[in-house]
């Protein structure tokens, strides 16, 4: 049976080193750092670098997988496996910024966003392993003055609603502190 933890926060919450290290804990053994990031500039590259750094000194047996765009594609071979994703939300901008590309901005452009969210969730539904899921919080801040960054926004919004319904664990972390709150959940 499958366990998804979802670790949901701000820019610079802490998100990742809490889930790095919550990874660590449930599968002492190593696990899989799937990075969706891509480096489109030299600041990015440099964070790429210190994310690098850091679970090299963690002494933890990590294997990096890069999976900025075919993410539920890779997931099908990762049954059984212990994997951390991050993030969710860069995975999804990748997918959005090509599909635009491929499609403009039109009414398709949402829905080609929905499908790969749905090809990713029923992925998570068949594989069987430990997924700690990072994501960001990007509905707490103003509207986007740019149409694409609203369909940004209500499609993450749209993504970390479901895969919190689905998970069986979701933090958010703020200030670097992380708070269960599936638990805390209100059931109307």
């Amino acid at each position: 049976m499958s366990r998804l933890i979802l670790v949901t926060g701000g820019a610079r919450s802490g998100k990742s080193t809490f889930a790095e290290r919550l990874l660590q804990k449930l599968a002492p053994q190593g696990g899989t750092y799937v990075a969706t990031a891509e480096a489109h500039d030299d600041e990015m590259q440099e964070r790429i670098r210190l994310h690098q750094a850091q679970r090299e000194a963690s002494g933890y047996g990590w294997h990096t997988a890069n999976c900025p765009l075919q993410l539920p594609e890779w997931l099908t071979e990762a049954d059984g496996a212990a994997v951390l994703i991050d993030c969710l939300t860069l995975w999804l901008s990748n997918e959005l910024l090509q599909a635009e590309q491929e499609s403009g901005e039109g009414p398709e452009l949402e829905q080609r966003l929905d499908a790969r969210i749905d090809e990713l969730l029923d992925v998570l539904a068949e594989v069987q392993g430990t997924f700690v899921m990072v994501t960001n919080e990007v509905g707490s801040g103003v509207v986007p003055a740019y149409k694409l960054g609203r369909i940004f926004r209500d499609a993450a919004g749209r993504l970390n609603q479901r895969l919190a319904a689905r998970a069986d664990e979701v933090y958010l972390v703020t200030a670097g502190i992380p708070i269960e709150i599936k638990s805390r959940m209100v059931q109307l």
